[in-house]
């Protein structure tokens, strides 16, 4: 699957001052941040990693890792811990007779930055080719910090000024994983909702979408709402479902999917809905699918409308 990137390419005056000095770093900055996106070359570590991550024995795990039972990704919750105990180590670090205090703080950062990062490994395995090139610099920068974090705390027992030292290069470390993070969070949007806008999208009341007799028995179909691409699926003569067609992990076609068991999977990554209710029964999806009250008229026509919407 590939995704276009939209690259800024405004230039900035050289004669614009102090306020063109910044936007041209700010300039310099995202340039960086979107040229992660468009390194082929990191391709040929993304594909083994990707590989073995998917290839974990986690069972269940997975989808706790995901954040499923949540309904949004659990890896930002588990790095405020790491990320929470390492500034604190920081602050600490300028004042008199805190070493002890210093050093349990920065073991704790340590360790706790394990399961976030199995969670953001997890999260990161099932997305698209750019997002997953941007995450493995963003893994590679938190690894780094914890490794700095790691020889921080064998280093202060004996060498306190060395290990304040690798505390603070640490948290450099983290800081632009972090950066880069937020990039793939936000600019990339990773780990978003998709379908967030779709109740935003449908005016109230009941939409024609077709007839009953030109949907076929048991076979996802797609149609349009206005703008909103729907799901449609005919289970029964006069029982039809609807939801939202774009998966609401990475807008993976689900119409494109296979049914089974009252569900559809989601061609792209394998998240489970429940055709009934848009309930996601597996991830990486967190989010369910937006569902749609639906009513088959006298003539044959499928209505739909979102819940509640009149």
């Amino acid at each position: 699957m590939k995704a276009s990137s939209v690259i800024p390419t405004e230039a900035v005056p050289a004669s614009a001052g102090t306020a063109g000095l910044a936007a041209r770093g700010q300039s310099l900055l995202l340039g960086a941040l979107y040229a992660l996106e468009r390194a082929q070359s990191l391709d040929s570590a993304v594909a083994p990693v990707q590989r073995a991550v998917r290839a974990l024995p986690l069972g269940p795990l997975r989808d706790v890792l995901h954040g499923r039972q949540l309904g949004h990704p659990l890896h930002p919750a588990l790095v405020q811990i790491p990320i929470g105990a390492w500034l604190s180590s920081a602050v600490l670090d300028v004042l008199p007779g805190s070493g002890r205090g210093v050093r349990v703080l920065v073991g704790l950062g340590t360790v706790a930055a394990v399961p976030a990062a199995l969670a953001g490994w997890v999260d990161w395995a099932e997305q698209h080719e750019q997002q997953m090139r941007t995450g493995l610099v963003h893994a590679g920068c938190n690894a780094l910090a914890v490794s700095l974090y790691t020889a921080s705390w064998v280093a202060r027992a004996r060498r306190p000024r060395l290990g304040k030292a690798l505390g603070l290069a640490g948290l450099a470390a983290a800081g632009t994983g972090g950066l880069i993070g937020g990039h793939l969070a936000y600019r990339q949007g990773a780990g978003a909702n998709k379908t967030e806008p779709v109740p935003h999208l449908v005016k109230p009341g009941w939409h024609r979408i077709g007839d009953r007799d030109d949907l076929p028995a048991k076979t996802p179909v797609r149609r349009m709402l206005g703008e909103v691409p729907l799901l449609v699926y005919r289970a029964t003569a006069d029982e039809v479902h609807v939801l939202a067609d774009q998966c609401s992990h990475l807008a993976g076609p689900l119409s494109g999917g296979e049914t089974a068991d009252g569900c559809v999977t989601c061609p792209w990554h394998g998240s489970v809905f429940r055709l009934s209710d848009g309930g996601n029964v597996a991830g990486p999806a967190t989010a369910p699918q937006p569902r749609f009250d639906t009513k088959v008229e006298a003539d044959g026509s499928v209505m739909v409308r979102l819940p509640g919407a009149g």
